[in-house]
């Protein structure tokens, strides 16, 4: 039936775009949609050519294109051929307006934003209690720091009971005093991520006395609450990195500081020992006990010196001594005697060497080697020396 229907081979659709995903493969998939109806589209790479824009959430357009069924799925969808601007979709302008009210009003200015502890102790998550989003937020917060608490408010995050379930767990864990909060979802499309652009919740998010990370969809989705958190992670992984510190790399900083300040320890203790030992030295040299062993030390080699330079002038003494024996023994008159040598006096002890020194009568007394001989002198005769 389509494939026979002119009408469906070429006709235009006006709508808002949601769902959108630019594929690897360069096709496009996106949903068109109004206040009355939904229809799938998808744009193959060869069409692309001719369009001069980039596709973006939210945005008004026109679809031209064909009709027809997609077999693998069983349903029908739109195959656009071309895409014109048509404005900006309503629930777009929804979010602009909001955005500069809530700007204006001063939600997003950076002096109101707290900064993030260094190393929470106690995280907590206002997210689905299934998905990817809290998972990877586990998985990554456990493998950075497994010593943290994480407590989980299990908040609606998508329809009409959505912003009240999130201003709620916001509330919750502020009560609970936890360190941080992380406030968010997985991707999705626009409508999906409204909750996260609802005035109540950016209301919340800016009162609470608590820092939060704002985490939600992907890096290119940007939200009211992106913009009024403390900070913004790209993703639930991010945020959880945000969040939380890295105890591993904290670990092996910590080790790395401890072996420095060890070696300056080390290194400061032998420079002690080491002055230490030089003080002990001098306080040692200047020790009375140390002097006094230094003198008795000093005096025992003078008192050898001394006794040395006795021993030296006692022995050349002995020397002179033996030479002068000698020299008197060359002129001894004992020595003489004893030779058959005699000494010949007067009574008076005057030394008979000339005959003119006695006369006959006097008395002399001659001496030889064993004794004294008394004699008389019966007379003189004079030698002639010729």
């Amino acid at each position: 039936m389509f494939s026979q229907d002119y009408l469906l081979h070429s006709l235009s659709v006006r709508g808002e775009i949601s769902n959108l995903k630019y594929h690897s493969s360069g096709h496009i998939y996106f949903t068109l949609k109004d206040k009355l109806g939904v229809i799938s589209c998808v744009m193959f790479a060869g069409n692309r050519r001719g369009l001069s824009f980039s596709l973006t959430e939210g945005m008004q357009v026109v679809v031209t294109g064909k009709v027809d069924v997609y077999e693998r799925d069983g349903r029908y969808q739109l195959y656009a051929s071309s895409v014109a601007k048509d404005g900006m979709g309503e629930l777009y302008e929804r979010f602009i307006r909001l955005k500069e009210e809530l700007e204006d009003m001063g939600l997003f200015a950076p002096e109101y934003k707290k900064p993030l502890p260094d190393s929470p102790k106690v995280i907590g998550i206002v997210t689905a209690a299934t998905g990817a989003a809290i998972r990877d937020i586990i998985s990554v917060a456990k493998g950075r720091d497994p010593y943290v608490q994480l407590i989980l408010y299990p908040a609606i995050v998508q329809g009409d009971a959505a912003p009240k379930s999130i201003c709620r767990g916001i509330k919750m864990l502020e009560d609970k005093k936890v360190d941080v909060m992380i406030v968010g979802r997985g991707g999705g499309s626009l409508e999906d991520l409204w909750a996260f652009n609802d005035r109540d919740v950016a209301q919340a998010i800016f009162d609470c006395s608590i820092p939060v990370i704002s985490a939600v969809g992907h890096e290119t989705d940007t939200t009211i609450a992106d913009l009024v958190a403390d900070v913004r992670a790209e993703t639930p992984t991010a945020a959880a990195a945000l969040a939380t510190a890295d105890r591993a790399g904290q670990d092996e900083r910590i080790e790395r500081i401890k072996q420095a300040l060890d070696r300056s320890i080390f290194r400061r203790i032998d420079a002690c020992k080491q002055a230490l030992r030089s003080r002990t030295q001098i306080l040692g040299a200047k020790s009375p006990a140390n002097r006094i062993t230094t003198y008795r030390h000093r005096s025992m080699l003078i008192s050898e010196r001394l006794e040395n330079e006795m021993n030296r002038a006692i022995e050349a003494r002995r020397n002179r001594l033996s030479l002068i024996s000698s020299r008197l023994d060359g002129v001894s008159p004992l020595l003489k005697l004893s030779q058959g040598y005699s000494y010949t006096e007067t009574a008076d002890g005057r030394c008979v060497s000339r005959i003119d020194s006695v006369k006959a009568g006097d008395d002399i007394n001659i001496y030889v080697s064993d004794g004294q001989i008394k004699a008389s002198v019966t007379g003189v005769k004079k030698q002639n020396r010729g």
